[in-house]
């Protein structure tokens, strides 16, 4: 069975993005999160123009390759500028979680309303034997309430942001990880954990 797993970009305080994040604006202040994707000499064999270290094309690569949805909240959405009407991923649809309208939906672009039950369905039974990638801390927070997260990547970026939009919002409980592996690189340590069950 495939798997859930959200893959993100974190800073040592635990925020995704920095302040002033929204349409055009992307992750406010907080852009140097994403540095490490353009700072190597190694080209992504998934996503065309990054150029990462060896270590983080190594990891980056493997998370990219296993993904066949994405299911994105909806402030990761319009940060993103829609992400142009496709995908965060080069070859998965995306699913994007909101109780609210999105008049501007793509053929690459689902509007799920149902809650997060619903859009995780949707997003396994398009990525048949791939796994489902989940963006945004809601759309993280609401899985990690209903038992549907495998595995937690944070790309720990070394920088306090001090403000912004956390990666993880409040728990009704404790959630406890095991740490499978961790990969230091230039700019940014990628842990990688399974949600013990």
């Amino acid at each position: 069975m495939s798997k859930v797993f959200s893959a993100m970009a974190v800073s040592a305080d635990g925020y995704v993005t920095g302040r002033g994040p929204g349409p055009g604006r992307g992750l406010g202040d907080g852009g140097m999160l994403f540095d490490w994707y353009f700072d190597g000499d190694t080209p992504s064999r998934v996503f065309g123009g990054f150029k990462l270290s060896e270590p983080s094309a190594r990891v980056f690569d493997a998370l990219a390759g296993r993904v066949g949805a994405v299911v994105a909240g909806r402030n990761t959405y319009e940060d993103s500028d829609r992400f142009g009407g496709g995908s965060p991923h080069p070859a998965a649809p995306l699913f994007v979680l909101s109780h609210r309208p999105a008049p501007e939906m793509t053929d690459r672009q689902t509007l799920v309303t149902a809650g997060i039950g619903e859009a995780v369905a949707a997003a396994r039974e398009a990525a048949g034997d791939k796994d489902v990638a989940l963006m945004g801390g809601g759309v993280v927070t609401e899985a990690l309430k209903a038992g549907m997260v495998d595995e937690l990547v944070l790309h720990q970026v070394p920088v306090l942001l001090g403000a912004g939009r956390p990666y993880f919002q409040e728990l009704p409980e404790h959630v406890r990880l095991r740490l499978v592996e961790v990969v230091p690189a230039p700019g940014v340590t990628h842990l990688h954990y399974e949600v013990e069950r």
